[in-house]
């Protein structure tokens, strides 16, 4: 009796085994490509982030720049409609760069950016007001140079803070 005991344990756990191989092989399956889906997904949403900030920072710079250049051009008595062209065009995409970013940077990147945004754009308003001969008391285009510096320090407290969020060390 105990042979055929054993025979029969033998030929149910057989049985069982070829039963539930098939599931399990599925199970097991299914599992790794829910960690692959969830795995490029976190991929999807780094290379996403990333492509903000890269967006984001070339833009803010670019912005930066021409609004320098404007300045310096202005006070020389030499600014010209490209000019003027050149830096609505920047200011647009800058504009247009930090929409994007809202959707998929966390809020600490977008503080830094708004600290940026608190310079650039007094800076752009007094510029404009420059150029059309309505400047305000005490506003000059060698002031509002002096008052752009201040974006120098938060343009590289924000690009630190998107390295630093993308993993990248010094």
């Amino acid at each position: 009796m105990t042979a055929a005991v054993t025979a029969m344990i033998t030929a149910v756990v057989g049985v069982l085994g070829t039963l539930f191989a098939p599931v399990l092989s599925q199970r097991l399956t299914a599992r790794q490509r829910a960690e692959e889906t969830t795995a490029a997904e976190v991929r999807r949403r780094f290379e996403e982030r990333r492509a903000a900030y890269t967006s984001m920072n070339r833009a803010s710079r670019h912005f930066h720049t021409l609004l320098k250049d404007a300045l310096h051009r202005i006070r020389d008595g030499v600014y010209t409609d490209q000019d003027r062209d050149q830096l609505e065009e920047a200011r647009r995409d800058y504009r247009d760069r930090y929409a994007e970013a809202q959707m998929v940077v966390p809020e600490r990147i977008l503080d830094a950016s708004r600290a940026v945004n608190e310079v650039l754009s007094g800076v752009d308003a007094v510029a404009k007001r420059l150029d059309r001969s309505l400047a305000g008391e005490g506003e000059s285009a060698q002031q509002a140079l002096l008052d752009l510096k201040e974006a120098e320090p938060r343009l590289s407290a924000m690009r630190r803070l998107m390295r630093e969020d993308l993993g990248v060390e010094d």
